[in-house]
């Protein structure tokens, strides 16, 4: 029996900027369940919904203060269990993040363990040391966070705590057997309301060395502590001891039927990564290396032909992903002039240089061709299939990410892909707020959006793009429609009588064939229906464009 996940497409929703039910101006899990209909429509499997549990948002959820509840702001237990229902009906599975490398600050373990203080069972559930210097005023290590700065914090009792992430995320320790077992109840307890999956926030973070005296890093740079490169034996990242966690996780799954997916977020080298996917570990790890490729056809070609390889070796396929609620938006990276580092400015704040939209909503659409037609299974960020931007112009004081803080305010951070999504064409938030209407066109009155929509954001709309058969969102839905009739074989094929210069050129389920053309001009189509193109073709396929043709 082929496993669901294998060749699905997921729609990730981002709960605060989908749909707002309430007017509060956030969206909210009532807002997804009125909304899913356009999941649906689109032709995707399910969806993925980040962070929905109680937090304080100091990082927009994924610092947990319950892992078992629904943030007030965003509804109910009830509320869930009636989305969760609405998406089966739908024929829509139902995937959730799960975070296990931290909790918030105001987490009740971590209330308590500064309460405790040193030496405290309480605390050993983090980690927590003292400093170094005579007075212990120096940080344990040299480690830093992603977010800038060092990875420690100082309590009020002398003590320094290890956060990879913003001071309101403590590490957990990983070490404790409670730990662990806190994480299967969380695991039991959502599976038991019917979810099909988790998606681990960096899955490959949660073990550390903690032996006496701590490793000081090599610095790298410029580099973050994702840097692995220049340490081999890294103190707190990749660690051999963490692929026990996914095995126990494995049977913990295993006591449902069917058993929920897992997909892992491992930023590392395609060798790594795939290690996290051994039968008895993970289902799938996000392919970074497809997300970071330029936009180059030698360049796809080569990662795709690792990630098929290295999938293969352990019984797994690809996942493929060209956008998250972590990066730049494609049609901005895509957009970007000739020799910009595209993988580095991907996870900048998509700031400067300034991309060419129009340019890089062409190949947006040819690179979504390309993503829905590869062997396995793939994850559209809420937003592509309208071809969204980056919104790089956001105003200071609107600003959330923790990266615009710990970056002394030079980093905007990762915001501008994160501002809520356009239904409609006009209105205060083009839809956004009254997403309880029955119809996408209807808005009640609420209060402002989170984040600033930019003036215009209603051309991008669903309601502007859904009746245009020239649009992003009618090409996705003529993609998904078509991809059922080949997504089940996962046997990619080169043609090399066509694969050439900067044309990719290959054959999915006999007799599919895709070209992508990452050139400037024209080439000559071979015989064959087209099944959908990413602009018109008669007879050549022009440059940054892409096609599925039947052969005839």
């Amino acid at each position: 029996m082929q496993h669901w996940w294998r060749d699905a497409v997921l729609y990730q929703v981002y709960p605060r900027s989908f749909a707002d039910a309430d007017g509060d101006g956030t969206g909210d899990i009532a807002g997804i369940t009125a909304r899913l209909g356009h999941v649906a429509d689109l032709g995707a499997d399910g969806i993925w919904l980040s962070p929905f549990y109680t937090s304080p948002w100091a990082d927009g959820g994924y610092d947990v203060a319950d892992f078992r509840d629904v943030d007030p702001r965003l509804g109910t237990l009830e509320d869930f269990d009636a989305m969760v229902a609405a998406a089966h009906a739908l024929g829509l599975r139902v995937m959730v993040d799960i975070v296990p490398n931290h909790t918030s600050e105001e987490h009740p373990w971590f209330r308590k363990a500064l309460e405790a203080g040193p030496g405290s069972p309480e605390r050993e559930l983090y980690v927590f040391r003292d400093g170094r210097g005579a007075d212990g005023g120096l940080p344990p290590t040299n480690w830093r966070s992603t977010f800038g700065g060092p990875a420690w914090t100082r309590a009020a009792d002398g003590q320094w705590y290890l956060h990879m992430f913003a001071p309101e995320q403590p590490d957990l320790n990983w070490g404790d057997p409670r730990v662990r077992e806190e994480f299967r109840g969380i695991l039991r307890f959502w599976s038991g309301r019917g979810v099909d999956g988790f998606r681990i926030d960096v899955a490959y973070a949660l073990v550390k060395d903690l032996d006496e005296p701590l490793r000081d890093l090599v610095l790298v740079e410029g580099g973050r502590f994702e840097d692995i490169l220049a340490n081999p034996d890294h103190p707190f990242l990749d660690r051999p001891e963490v692929h026990e966690v996914y095995r126990d996780w494995r049977r913990v799954l295993a006591e449902f039927d069917p058993p929920p997916a897992t997909v892992g977020e491992v930023w590392l080298p395609s060798e790594r990564r795939v290690l996290y996917t051994r039968p008895d570990e993970l289902d799938q790890a996000f392919n970074f290396d497809f997300l970071r490729t330029a936009w180059d056809a030698d360049a796809y070609r080569r990662v795709i032909d690792s990630s098929i390889a290295d999938a293969a070796q352990v019984g797994t396929v690809p996942t493929w992903v060209i956008g998250n609620h972590d990066v730049v938006r494609p049609v901005s990276v895509l957009g970007l002039p000739a020799g910009t580092d595209q993988g580095a400015w991907l996870l900048s704040d998509g700031h400067d240089p300034e991309p060419d939209l129009e340019l890089g909503t062409r190949r947006a659409r040819a690179l979504a061709l390309l993503e829905l037609s590869l062997p396995g299974s793939a994850y559209v960020y809420q937003g592509e299939e309208l071809g969204l931007p980056e919104v790089a112009d956001l105003p200071a004081e609107s600003l959330e990410d923790p990266r615009w803080v710990r970056s002394g305010h030079t980093d905007k951070g990762r915001d501008g892909c994160r501002v809520p999504l356009p239904w409609t064409v006009e209105g205060a938030s083009y839809g956004f707020s009254g997403a309880g209407g029955d119809a996408v066109g209807s808005e009640e009155p609420g209060s402002a959006p989170w984040l600033p929509q930019p003036e215009g954001w209603g051309r991008w709309s669903v309601q502007a793009q859904a009746d245009d058969p020239g649009s992003v969102l009618s090409l996705y839905r003529r993609a998904l429609a078509h991809r059922g009739e080949f997504s089940s074989d996962e046997v990619l094929t080169w043609d090399d009588t066509l694969n050439r210069g900067p044309v990719l050129a290959y054959w999915r389920g006999g007799d599919v064939l895709v070209l992508v053309n990452t050139g400037e001009e024209a080439v000559e189509l071979p015989p064959g229906r087209v099944l959908v193109a990413s602009v018109e073709t008669d007879g050549r396929l022009p440059g940054n464009a892409a096609v599925w043709l039947r052969r005839e």
